[in-house]
């Protein structure tokens, strides 16, 4: 596609943006640390975790057809170690640590519930941003980055595109042309990273110079990288991964439906490097979530 074609496209891609949000909706209600990797740009905060920066998120890269992608992980500690891996509910598939968690929920012993809760799915989107405005690391102004975000920020996305109220107007925060600058401010309330004072300034072009969005369109990174096959293991290899972390027994259907012994197991907040604070946890319902794959097992 050619930036020619993203900018007669415009409405187009905003009427695709509105059923992708809507198919996030259906899904939630029915249902990757970074690293030192330098495509990634991330909020620097000081020593009381507060923060601020001026962002602008981005159209799809080429090829692709959507501006952002959601991915699942995994992240507890069990009696043989840390269990850190990329869930395959990702990419639609079943994953051995969320049929454990439904057959622990399903139980109805509340020490299995606990233990289903502090091993839940962790949400992440990805999407790519020209960073306007960052004072703590101005080096990065006027750059295109990597951004990788929770359901707190993506939720102030999806209001922006799926306002709540009648007298609001929609507005497209990736448009080139007529979306909005992101003012993302994070606290630190309660021990947790907060981003609820964060929104968007009213819709105006990123720039004057159409000639200036190409270049920064044509800087964008590849967001369906993430869904790869290669940044998944097999059923088989994280179903053995599972059982070591967690020393279950080969029939752990038995553990299951027995009262579960005490086990040493952490919360993803506890995570040792990758970012797990509140904003970055699905909080769907419990309920719904383990029973709906109970279901489908």
């Amino acid at each position: 596609m050619s930036f020619a074609t993203l900018k007669k496209a415009r409405k187009t891609g905003f009427s695709k943006l509105t059923e992708e949000i809507e198919k996030l909706s259906t899904t939630n209600k029915s249902n990757n640390g970074n690293g030192a990797d330098d495509r990634f740009w991330k909020l620097t905060v000081d020593k009381a975790g507060n923060g601020s920066a001026v962002i602008r998120f981005l159209p799809a890269p080429q090829g692709e057809d959507i501006p952002w992608v959601r991915t699942w992980d995994h992240g507890f500690k069990g009696p043989g170690g840390w269990y850190i891996e990329n869930s395959l509910t990702t990419l639609g598939k079943k994953d051995p640590v969320s049929e454990h968690n439904s057959k622990l929920w399903n139980s109805g012993i509340e020490s299995n519930k606990d233990i289903a809760r502090k091993q839940k799915r962790r949400l992440s989107y990805y999407a790519n941003i020209l960073v306007v405005s960052d004072s703590a690391n101005p080096d990065n102004e006027g750059k295109t980055f990597l951004f990788k975000f929770g359901k707190k920020i993506f939720d102030k996305v999806n209001d922006s595109i799926d306002p709540e109220f009648d007298d609001e107007t929609p507005v497209n925060p990736f448009d080139l042309w007529e979306g909005a600058n992101f003012k993302l401010r994070a606290r630190q309330v309660n021990d947790f990273r907060n981003y609820d004072k964060s929104e968007f300034s009213s819709p105006s072009p990123l720039s004057e110079d159409d000639a200036e969005m190409e270049k920064i369109w044509n800087q964008e990174y590849s967001l369906q990288e993430f869904l790869e096959p290669k940044h998944f293991k097999t059923y088989e290899e994280l179903a053995t991964r599972m059982t070591m972390v967690l020393g279950l027994r080969a029939d752990d259907a038995a553990a299951v439906d027995s009262p579960a012994p005490q086990r040493s197991i952490q919360s993803e907040r506890s995570l040792p490097t990758a970012e797990a604070d509140a904003g970055d946890v699905e909080d769907e319902s419990d309920l719904s979530y383990f029973s709906k794959l109970a279901d489908e097992a």
